[in-house]
């Protein structure tokens, strides 16, 4: 195993706070070289960089998500099946998990549809638009 196991690319994804039905979308740009991770992306909060690292050979990947001019979210997850799985931490306050995949060659086409299709009937735009968030 290894760094092909982390593709750099476009991935997509979500993350939740109360369980698998509060999903809240995730578009990312990452790039994975010699162990460290670096990227960019967008979710229902704003604007993003990623800076971490990972190790192929026990398919482990931590990182540290700064939202632009806001907070930083810790994540740690695990290389598995289409994607990376694991939870992230705004300790000690709020924790919840994830799951991204790359956006390569299809792959995730099916994933993207789930993590998607949860949006309101009514809703009009893209889901950064529609989607609202509280914090409990």
């Amino acid at each position: 195993m290894g760094d092909e196991l982390f593709p750099s690319g476009p991935w997509t994804g979500f993350y939740n706070y109360r369980g698998p039905e509060d999903r809240h979308r995730m578009d990312l740009h990452l790039e994975f070289a010699q162990g460290r991770l670096s990227g960019d992306g967008t979710d229902n909060i704003g604007l993003f960089l990623i800076r971490g690292r990972y190790d192929a050979n026990a398919r482990e990947v931590w990182w540290t998500k700064s939202y632009v001019g806001l907070h930083s979210v810790q994540y740690h997850g695990f290389r598995e099946g289409v994607g990376i799985w694991g939870t992230w931490e705004i300790a000690p306050v709020s924790r919840g998990g994830f799951q991204i995949w790359p956006r390569a060659a299809g792959e995730g086409t099916h994933e993207t549809r789930a993590a998607t299709k949860e949006l309101p009937v009514e809703a009009v735009g893209t889901p950064f638009e529609t989607e609202t968030h509280s914090r409990s």
